[in-house]
């Protein structure tokens, strides 16, 4: 079988609201959690208590997709202004 190879170069990646796309996901994420909250017992009568588990976990990643986008927004950001990047760790003269 012949090994496929690219005919062109593939697209440039496109850059959008990637910060506020991450905050609208995790805020649906929390509000789902809250609307099934209520129905806590019924969801366990049903053996469906992972729905509700399922919610709170991705509001819980999109906390942390929320820190590494808006990291990534500022790297970016100083990258293209020419600006060193921070340092890490501690800083040894």
């Amino acid at each position: 079988m012949k090994k496929w190879i690219p005919e062109h170069e593939a697209p440039e990646p496109l850059e959008g609201p990637v910060v506020a796309t991450v905050t609208g996901g995790t805020i649906l994420w929390f509000v789902l959690f809250l609307v099934q909250l209520p129905f806590y017992g019924w969801y366990d009568d049903h053996g469906h208590l992972w729905w509700i588990w399922t919610c709170l976990a991705g509001a819980g990643l999109g906390l942390i997709g929320i820190w590494y986008v808006r990291k990534r927004d500022a790297a970016i950001k100083r990258d293209a202004a020419g600006e060193p990047a921070e340092p890490v760790g501690p800083v040894t003269d």
